[in-house]
């Protein structure tokens, strides 16, 4: 009996089509807002609070000043000439965002149904079909929106379209079962087996994290396990070699990726008003991913790196 989607809705940042570093294939990724890990590194700040906020870009301003008479909060103004934006008076309600052709300033997350969403994805069910692709929901986390996730998961299957989640995996358990049924593979992070590192680097213990890893390999749904190789956290041989570890035995797992670090989101962070902590870390070279890889595939299993 087919799903009933009904009136559920989420908060999205994008729906990015044509993707292809978010599972098998081409794909169209949606990108759903909250987080509840703060990893220092992360490259989408603007999916880490649940709630729409405005990005402001001041290189694109024009000096318009229509956002000043747009705002009912008086967070806009213009001083001889320059745009001036004060955040603290902010409420995210986008008015200004919707006056501003020149998109100096956008709004970073926007409530969409699971039938609009559905509905664009969709759109591109050729490509799934020849590639071997399909959706994936990523974040933040997934499994924040767990009514909106399901919803927009269980459509899409019902379509006949492969369906994949992008997890932290710090999530209760009841929200990982609810969408296991509707998930042809799920994709989850595991940034170090060191207990006080994890917490000290993402803000969470990575207990629940390892429950969830362990939760889907006895589900039979094929798993990824991803490390994103951030310097000063996990970018030694020792930690790599046990992530893989821990990897080898889950039963349903697939593949163990490594992601090279990167940090081409400080003007994200700009946007919205945050600091980048991670803007000075220099990403991994060759060499060090091809040790880690090496290491990780020791354990027998297949081991991949950006």
């Amino acid at each position: 009996m087919a799903e009933t989607r009904g009136p559920v809705s989420g908060v999205v940042t994008d729906i990015q089509r044509f993707s292809i570093h978010d599972g098998p294939g081409i794909r169209t990724t949606v990108f759903v807002k909250g987080c509840p890990l703060r990893c220092f590194w992360c490259h989408n700040p603007e999916a880490l609070a649940p709630q729409p906020q405005l990005q402001c870009f001041p290189d694109r301003c024009i000096g318009c000043g229509d956002c000043v008479d747009a705002c009912p909060q008086g967070a806009h103004a213009m001083r001889d000439g320059a745009h001036r934006f004060d955040r603290s008076r902010c409420t995210g309600c986008g008015l200004c965002a919707r006056t501003c052709y020149a998109r100096a300033l956008v709004m970073a997350g926007e409530v969409k149904s699971a039938d609009e969403v559905v509905e664009e994805v969709l759109r591109d069910t050729a490509f799934y079909e020849t590639s071997g692709g399909g959706v994936t929901i990523s974040g933040g986390e997934p499994l924040q929106q767990p009514r909106f996730t399901r919803a927009v998961l269980a459509a899409c299957r019902e379509a006949g379209v492969h369906t994949a989640i992008e997890t932290a995996g710090h999530v209760a358990r009841d929200r990982l079962l609810a969408v296991l049924p509707v998930t042809d593979l799920v994709m989850m992070d595991i940034k170090t087996m060191d207990p006080e590192l994890h917490r000290d680097a993402t803000g969470v213990s990575h207990e629940r994290i390892l429950e969830s890893a362990r939760l889907v390999g006895e589900s039979g749904t094929p798993l990824i396990i991803r490390t994103p190789v951030v310097p000063g956290v996990n970018d030694t041989v020792e930690s790599i070699d046990a992530i893989a570890g821990f990897a080898a035995g889950l039963r349903s797992l697939v593949s163990y990726e490594l992601l090279r670090f990167h940090m081409m989101a400080g003007s994200k962070y700009a946007a919205l008003g945050m600091a980048c902590p991670a803007a000075e870390l220099t990403p991994p070279d060759d060499e060090l991913m091809d040790r880690l890889t090496a290491a990780a595939a020791r354990h027998a299993i297949a081991v991949t790196h950006t």
